[in-house]
């Protein structure tokens, strides 16, 4: 039987991030090889993953990046079980790595196949899942491109927001910021009317209708109304016809306009855990 050392046990517990006994029980299997060792602990990680496939994973950090020249961006969450977890500085570190690596990838499906620390990153998630004994997955990814595109990441790593303007201009960086912290506080279900499922619309013209014949208003009149109630509705629940927080006496259309009479917000993503 090989003699295994303490350094070889701490050096895999640095690479892997395993536990100590669980590094050492795999160098024992391995007979102190390293590389076979790490795939042991893999395996083991495999093996917890498939105990796990059916554990609530809805805790995490939700983080969104921007490139360089500032004209696409990505947010993604890596989930799972714990707050404790989530709060763990090498996790949140995890999180982050992965979403530099995200903005590479157009699917979340590529990003997965994508190589990353010497393996992919769903053999990565996998391997995270043995270490840690939690469910460890990828959530959400999603991607945004515009002429400009900004970012928010509200504390706690709780919600991650990207807000993409129709220009780069003077006061584009504030501007996108300020309407990714709207996204992120008021939780849009749209950019504008447009961006509305007819679903949604029809439900709430149906919610209004019931309500104003319960007041007791004419059957005639109850289509006038809901419209009204309906473009309410858009008001409160789109982006641009929301009211700014930073100043309610303007929207967020009304905003960005004052920042460049011809700039728009052309798209956001939003990533929200719990």
């Amino acid at each position: 039987m090989a003699k295994i050392t303490a350094a070889e046990v701490n050096k895999l517990r640095q690479t892997t991030g395993a536990g100590m006994m669980d590094c050492k029980k795999a160098l024992v299997e391995a007979e102190g090889d390293f590389e076979k060792a790490i795939e042991i602990l893999r395996k083991k990680g495999q093996k917890v993953a498939a105990n796990r496939a059916d554990r609530e994973s809805s805790e995490g950090a939700a983080i969104a990046k921007v490139n360089a020249d500032a004209t696409e961006g990505v947010v993604i969450s890596l989930n799972c079980e714990t707050d404790f977890v989530a709060k763990n500085e090498s996790f949140v570190k995890l999180a982050t790595d992965l979403a530099d690596l995200a903005l590479g990838y157009d699917s979340k499906d590529d990003f997965l196949a994508a190589s990353f620390e010497g393996m992919t990153v769903a053999e990565k998630l996998t391997e995270q899942t043995g270490v840690i004994g939690e469910k460890i997955e990828i959530a959400s990814f999603e991607k945004l491109s515009a002429p400009f595109v900004g970012s928010y990441i509200h504390a706690g790593n709780k919600i991650a927001t990207l807000v993409g303007l129709s220009a780069n201009v003077d006061g584009a960086a504030e501007a996108a910021k300020d309407v990714a912290m709207q996204a992120a506080a008021m939780n849009p279900v749209a950019l504008n009317e447009e961006g509305v499922d007819q679903s949604v619309i029809d439900k709430e013209i149906e919610i209004a209708k019931d309500q104003l014949r319960q007041e007791g208003k004419p059957e005639a009149m109850l289509d006038n109304i809901a419209k009204g109630k309906l473009n309410r509705f858009f008001k409160d629940n789109t982006l641009v016809n929301q009211d700014f927080i930073k100043d309610s006496k303007q929207s967020v259309a009304q905003y960005v306009k004052s920042v460049n009479a011809d700039l728009q917000v052309t798209g956001f993503k939003r990533v929200a855990l719990g």
